[in-house]
């Protein structure tokens, strides 16, 4: 035994393991592979299914290996741990879970990367490959795993396997997309929010999928199935991020809410924001979207759409040198959504007031970054100065 002892803390990753004595072999059910790019979904659905493998075991019956590891030689001993206690007998002939947790080398990382640990895993598939003995089940949960390694693969066909991926809305995804896929999860669960209320949840949760669920629990618990959910129904139950804050300041400026956009400049502050960034992330987009759609509209006599997306098909007739300027998304297309809500938003201001909250947010920048001012009272100035004004007229 202390010769055992003795390989296994070598950290060499052609040293021996014990053999698994091949009298009553399991078949491939007593093995679970649990990975995706989704990691809260992951580490979730492990914890449940180790429940539900070992209810109530104790420390005989469940032997649980962390390996949330970063470097080379603790992702070599804890995978070697896990064959030594793959290869241990279940107490007095009992059952015995072995839950490989959260192993990180898996991941496309420098310790996954290593020759070392990619040989120390082969073994552990070697392993599993000869079947396990009788009471004894593995679980091994490795979130964002290589899907392009061997030992992916094989750890796929050795037994139970189950993927958590985020969703892929491909490489031109961007907040029309975004959206879309949070309303699609809303509406199979049978919750009546209304558009507003979809686009302030994508902005908060984005295309965490566990975080969603997690979040549609707690509204359907809070109003029942049903129930009309509106944006500050989710405003108020759904906590806000700097992404969202960024969201709800450029909303409330494209709806002339100055009350939500006060409150949202002052949630921003409170978790530490920069004016300049809160300025150039979210006020000036908004401003500058609203200006440029206020005029497309005016110079071409169109009406504002009626819904955001439809404004593609708007643009989408116009000559090259009139959208040749407009924003564009990651992959070049042009940013029609984005567009699209500040056509629909436009009406609340005239061209003339978009032209000088254009020219306010210079100024404000210039403030900023030349320190002419407390940062809060400055970008208070500037949402008042152009949102607080009479709408009349317009």
């Amino acid at each position: 035994m202390a010769d055992d002892e003795e390989i296994l803390q070598s950290g060499k990753p052609d040293a021996k393991i014990p053999p698994i004595p091949m009298a009553g072999k399991k078949t491939s059910s007593a093995i679970h592979f649990i990975s995706g790019s989704d990691d809260a979904a992951v580490k979730k659905a492990a914890s449940a299914l180790a429940t539900k493998l070992a209810p109530g075991a104790d420390a005989f019956g469940l032997e649980i290996i962390d390996g949330a590891v970063e470097t080379v030689d603790a992702a070599i001993a804890r995978t070697r741990e896990a064959m030594q206690s793959l290869a241990t007998m279940p107490f007095l002939g009992g059952t015995k879970l072995v839950w490989l947790k959260s192993a990180a080398f898996l991941a496309d990382s420098v310790a996954g990367r290593s020759e070392n640990v990619i040989t120390v895993v082969e073994q552990l598939c070697d392993l599993l490959d000869e079947g396990l003995p009788d009471g004894v089940t593995f679980l091994l949960s490795a979130p964002g795993a290589d899907k392009r390694r061997s030992a992916y693969k094989r750890l796929s066909k050795a037994g139970s396997t189950v993927l958590h991926d985020k969703p892929s809305l491909g490489f031109g995804a961007g907040e029309e997309e975004i959206i879309n896929w949070t309303m699609q999860q809303v509406r199979a669960r049978g919750l009546k929010f209304s558009a507003d209320a979809i686009e302030v949840l994508a902005a908060r949760v984005g295309l965490d999928s566990a975080q969603l669920h997690s979040e549609l629990d707690k509204i359907e618990t809070a109003f029942g199935p049903g129930h009309p959910i509106g944006e500050r129904d989710v405003r108020d139950l759904v906590p806000a991020t700097r992404e969202s804050g960024v969201f709800d300041i450029g909303n409330a400026i494209s709806a002339r809410n100055l009350p939500l956009a006060l409150e949202t400049l002052d949630q921003l502050f409170y978790q530490g924001e920069k004016g300049v960034g809160i300025l150039l992330a979210s006020i000036v987009p908004t401003v500058r979207n609203l200006l440029l759609a206020k005029s497309l509209l005016i110079r071409h006599k169109l009406r504002p759409p009626a819904e955001a997306n439809y404004f593609g098909g708007t643009l989408a007739k116009l000559p090259p040198e009139e959208t040749d300027f407009l924003p564009r998304k990651k992959d070049g297309t042009l940013n029609a959504y984005g567009l699209g809500i500040a056509a629909k938003s436009s009406v609340h201001y005239s061209l003339e007031e978009l032209q000088r909250a254009f020219h306010g947010c210079a100024d404000a920048n210039l403030q900023l970054i030349t320190s002419q001012g407390a940062e809060d009272v400055v970008l208070t100035r500037l949402l008042i100065g152009f949102m607080g004004r009479p709408t009349a007229g317009i």
